[in-house]
């Protein structure tokens, strides 16, 4: 009897410590898969600190939701695994919401609505439109959308880890190219003053932006309801203009 009073004591405390690693909808805290290497979106700070506009939105959201927010970088080709593997419940990361994606996982309503352009060297004429990138190569985050654009132009795409890796190669002759969203270009060549890339063309597409999480989680439904409130309140629109200076979140 004793032994089974014990037994069932230990299974209930295992029981509890499990439920306390989770975070799903019903724990305290919110764990957010994000890159901190794509500014102006997710980045580091000056002083160290993980920051950016999809940081302050998922931030946004947790304290409306009364969770503390847990981000966990990760890099953008893994960033999806993480999710399935439960690493965190949340992906705030600049998710461009497509068909593949709506199958695979839950999406929030858009809070980004942007569009894609491409770049390439500063003295490159060839290159102005989508269908100047086929038989050429540009460089992408292999799992990004942007891949996506490329390789449907007719591009080879040479698989980097962000945007600072892609132009790296783009101005040492490797790649020709590489496509990104308009706001993540913006951001690079006004803090960076780089005289040697420019924006050759648009891509012709306008994208939104969401939240993504598991199909399990029931998550979505809760992060719609206060980015509804996020909205209606101005703080999406607040976030938007410190980081780009015009609202961008689709107010």
């Amino acid at each position: 009897m004793r032994r089974t009073l014990l037994g069932s004591l230990a299974a209930l405390l295992v029981a509890v410590t499990l439920a306390g690693c989770g975070g799903g909808s019903n724990s305290t805290t919110l764990r957010v898969g994000t890159e901190g290497t794509y500014s102006p979106f997710s980045f580091q700070g000056p002083d160290g600190k993980l920051t950016g506009y999809d940081v302050e939105i998922a931030q946004a959201v947790g304290a409306k939701l009364g969770k503390t927010v847990e981000f966990v970088q990760t890099p953008w080709d893994s960033i999806f695994a993480g999710l399935e593997a439960k690493r965190f419940d949340l992906v705030a990361n600049q998710v461009t919401i497509n068909d593949e994606r709506k199958a695979k996982y839950d999406l929030s309503a858009p809070y980004t609505v942007s569009e894609g352009v491409i770049v390439t060297r500063a003295d490159n004429t060839a290159i102005k439109t989508l269908a100047d990138l086929k038989g050429r190569t540009t460089a992408q985050s292999a799992t990004s959308n942007w891949a996506k654009v490329a390789r449907d132009a007719g591009a080879n795409v040479e698989a980097v880890e962000g945007f600072v890796q892609a132009v790296r190669l783009l101005k040492d002759g490797r790649v020709d190219a590489t496509v990104n969203d308009t706001l993540a270009v913006g951001e690079y060549v006004k803090t960076t003053s780089d005289a040697g890339v420019k924006v050759a063309g648009t891509t012709g597409d306008t994208s939104q932006q969401a939240f993504a999480a598991r199909k399990d989680s029931g998550l979505i439904g809760d992060v719609n309801r206060v980015l509804g409130e996020l909205r209606a309140d101005g703080t999406l629109k607040r976030i938007s203009e410190k980081y780009f200076g015009s609202d961008v979140s689709g107010s």
